[in-house]
């Protein structure tokens, strides 16, 4: 079965209140099987419009990923999200 994968890039607004984000978003993705691949870290943009936060997870299947972040638990953190950043999110089926 394909892997699937929340791909996010993010802008944040408010450095300080996204801390608080961080810990429950990383709460919910333990909780539903996830695996950050990358979170952050040194970027450059080689095309296209870029964030300067880009985050991967991975999770054992499409509907695992999508599946975490529809989850309360996630919800509780996107609220959080929201008001001090804008991001795009997409969950991707991977290659078997």
């Amino acid at each position: 079965m394909p892997k699937g994968y929340v791909i996010a890039r993010i802008t944040v607004h408010d450095e300080e209140a996204y801390k608080a984000y961080i810990p429950v978003a990383t709460a919910a993705m333990e909780l539903h099987g996830g695996r950050p691949l990358a979170r952050g870290g040194r970027m450059e943009t080689l095309e296209g419009e870029g964030r300067k936060r880009n985050v991967v997870i991975a999770f054992d299947s499409f509907e695992q990923a999508r599946a975490f972040y529809l989850s309360p638990e996630y919800q509780q953190a996107v609220a959080l999200r929201q008001p001090v950043s804008t991001a795009d999110v997409v969950v991707v089926e991977g290659l078997e």
